[in-house]
């Protein structure tokens, strides 16, 4: 049978390992162990496996494979921010990034092989979409970004895999149209078999699919949803996310507002700042009256150019004043500072251009 066909060793339950060694005359107990290698220690091949037999791990490899992200490329931003190109199994990469700050590190992450929803102001839309990624190839991402994280903190042991403070996915694709894999790739970062990161320390950001959210209030959710708006009206919002002129902010509102009443908890609206676009105070007004609906803080983001994009960053006397106008209306407001510009590693920016040249 070719490698090829083999099945990817991380479909397999806890339980599943544990019968597949019974029923290979071994111990059960190896089943456990190795779950642990894969959950818990993030390793990425059978030779890893240390503390079991060498005909045990010719056993998996004659039996299994493992589909992972393979970190291949890097890039450091003189901010100390760097970007990691992950190459798949079918030859295809997404990026994920590590971003450092006051001591402590944040990992974005991806989700899809570009993305379906050609948001006019981002590089990965640009791509336009090639599959979503499994399970596998998203943990894959957090595993080697918290290995990083720990091999530039002297406080943190080398061998540390919560070494991370913070886990957005807010990299490449749109995660809620992705939601099994990215739902079953944080319960693997969160349950204490796997990483025991907290939930309260992910935060998961989408363009608002009214059905998705529906969805997630339903699972009710430990982690924190952000939902990327970047206009507060359907004027403005349909020439910068094509998907909104199929699914208005009405409809958009809707399902936020199930969401709160079903979880009762507050959500970040993310919002980019377009020079001469979104950054007046008439826009300001309008993103003030959206957030009336429900509990929310919001955070202003810098715009990161794209090529071809036509959009330029808002002036600071601008952001200025924007801010200043929601605060004074007692809405909670941050400004996120960009990050890993120069390296393509800020928001909007990643492409993974090495697609290119893939299989």
């Amino acid at each position: 049978m070719s490698g090829n066909h083999l099945p990817d060793i991380r479909d397999l339950t806890r339980q599943d390992l544990v019968d597949f060694f019974n029923n290979h005359n071994e111990k059960g107990f190896r089943g456990e162990q190795v779950y642990d290698w894969i959950w818990k220690k993030a390793c990425t091949s059978f030779q890893e496996m240390t503390n079991l037999s060498k005909s045990s791990r010719q056993l998996m490899a004659d039996n299994f494979t493992f589909q992972t992200a393979r970190p291949e490329t890097e890039m450091k931003s003189k901010d100390g921010t760097t970007k990691i190109g992950f190459r798949l199994h079918d030859g295809k990469m997404v990026e994920g990034v590590l971003i450092p700050g006051d001591g402590r590190f944040t990992a974005c992450i991806s989700s899809q092989v570009g993305c379906a929803l050609a948001c006019k102001f981002c590089a990965t839309g640009k791509l336009g979409f090639t599959r979503n990624l499994e399970c596998g190839e998203i943990f894959d991402q957090v595993g080697y970004l918290s290995k990083l994280a720990s091999e530039r903190q002297p406080s943190v042991s080398e061998s540390s895999l919560r070494s991370l403070s913070n886990i957005v996915f807010m990299g490449m694709g749109e995660p809620y149209l992705n939601y099994e894999n990215v739902i079953k790739s944080i319960e693997k970062i969160t349950n204490e078999d796997g990483l025991g990161m907290s939930p309260q320390r992910i935060s998961v950001s989408s363009v608002g699919i009214p059905k998705m959210i529906r969805q997630m209030a339903d699972d009710n959710p430990r982690y924190h949803f952000a939902l990327s708006l970047h206009a507060a009206t359907d004027q403005k919002r349909n020439q910068i996310i094509p998907f909104n002129l199929n699914h208005p902010l009405d409809t958009i509102i809707d399902a936020l507002k199930y969401y709160h009443a079903r979880t009762k908890k507050r959500f970040t609206i993310e919002y980019i700042l377009f020079g001469n676009f979104n950054d007046s105070l008439s826009d300001a007004k309008d993103l003030a009256l959206f957030c009336k609906n429900f509990p929310v803080k919001i955070n202003i983001i810098e715009y990161n150019p794209v090529d071809e994009t036509g959009f330029i960053q808002s002036g600071k006397e601008k952001v200025i004043a924007f801010v200043d106008f929601l605060e004074k209306r007692n809405l909670v407001v941050n400004i996120r500072k960009s990050r890993g510009k120069d390296i393509a590693a800020a928001c909007g920016q990643l492409a993974a251009r090495q697609n290119e040249n893939s299989a």
